[in-house]
């Protein structure tokens, strides 16, 4: 979600001068690629650009391209092989083949207001853009986008039933996955691969504490682009300090944050009753990660103090807890602290355990 808020930001500053641009954006990765599908930049005529499609090799010539491509006012695919040494001139290394939709953008796109739509609007959001086609389409063209609505279950604007009928079949395959695909589509002589994009909302970052060490988590939030809030008795926190934090909530008064399944919580009172209260609560809500500062013995008082009260987690909730946080790389500071357990949640939302990559065996990233 940071990618598509700058390159938001980019194009508004710039939309009153007229300038035409494009969106270069990975629909399609085989094998190893810096950047998955999804991955996107715009391009302005002038070479001004935001957000990447690599980790530098390829921004260059996607950039040259798009330049051609608002030039002709025509939508092209790009295929790059980072496997072959004499790729656009650089050995990549990467070993692994990305087509890359370069599309340009006119008053009538609908692109850049499907992309406002994901940002102003918490929530899952899927995007089909078809990627090639084969065959007579009247009403169906190259780089075409179309915004599924939720609420409705609806595909916004799609010309082509046969066409829409299919890609709503396939969003729900991707809405269960949870993962961006590309298919295919077929019906007689006519083809159409479509890309279909699942995007999350930015994760959300919960903080009960008040204390000092809560910078650290603040100013990684902020590098992160987490949406975070705050409950605590703000008197006591560095005005200066709380800039990125999008709502903040007085301890001792309603209301509390909105919890989703996208919120990871930290209770860091640095007050064994306070933070127990909180857990009590919490643990009704969706948030898959609820971190609990402090040492095991601490959580293990809570559990005693809950059982003797009647309550008792089921596995399920307990697999959400973690307590002690963060993964196990020695740290020590507050900030070493915040880096241990930003890691952890990050691998709880990936469904990852966390470790060494260079302990794994296959691809960093899954195959589709």
């Amino acid at each position: 979600m940071k990618e598509i808020k700058s390159i938001l930001q980019l194009y508004n500053a710039l939309k009153s001068s007229d300038e035409k641009c494009a969106i270069a954006q990975v629909v399609r990765v085989e094998e190893s690629s810096y950047r998955r599908e999804g991955a996107r930049m715009i391009v302005f005529e002038s070479g001004v650009f935001e957000g990447g499609i690599s980790g530098g090799c390829l921004e260059g010539d996607a950039l040259q391209r798009s330049q051609i491509a608002i030039l002709k006012q025509e939508p092209s695919i790009v295929t790059y092989d980072t496997s072959k040494e004499k790729e656009i001139g650089v050995g990549l290394g990467c070993n692994g083949i990305i087509d890359v939709l370069i599309s340009p953008i006119s008053e009538e796109s609908p692109m850049m207001n499907m992309l406002q739509k994901c940002l102003s609007e918490r929530g899952a959001h899927v995007i089909a853009t078809v990627t090639a086609l084969i065959g007579n389409w009247d009403s169906v063209s190259l780089g075409q986008s179309f915004y599924y609505d939720a609420k409705s279950s609806t595909l916004d604007n799609c010309p082509d039933r046969d066409l829409k009928d299919f890609i709503q079949k396939k969003i729900a395959e991707v809405q269960e996955n949870k993962k961006s695909r590309t298919y295919t589509f077929e019906a007689g002589e006519k083809k159409a691969s479509v890309f279909i994009e699942l995007i999350p909302p930015a994760f959300h970052l919960a903080i009960y504490g008040d204390n000092y060490d809560v910078y650290p988590l603040l100013e990684m939030a902020q590098v992160m682009d987490w949406e975070v809030s705050l409950v605590g008795n703000i008197q006591k926190l560095k005005k200066e300090k709380l800039q990125s934090v999008a709502h903040l909530y007085p301890k001792d008064m309603e209301p509390r944050p909105d919890i989703d399944s996208r919120t990871a919580i930290i209770l860091m009172a640095h007050d064994y009753k306070t933070d127990i209260t909180n857990l009590l609560q919490l643990i009704k809500s969706p948030a898959p990660y609820i971190a609990s500062l402090g040492p095991r013995k601490r959580f293990e008082k809570m559990v005693a103090e809950f059982k003797s009260k009647g309550v008792e987690f089921s596995p399920g909730e307990q697999d959400r807890i973690f307590a002690p946080c963060g993964l196990e790389i020695g740290a020590n500071t507050p900030e070493e602290i915040a880096t241990s357990i930003f890691a952890e949640i990050l691998s709880v939302f990936a469904g990852k355990k966390g470790g060494m990559l260079r302990k794994k065996s296959g691809p960093i990233h899954e195959r589709v």
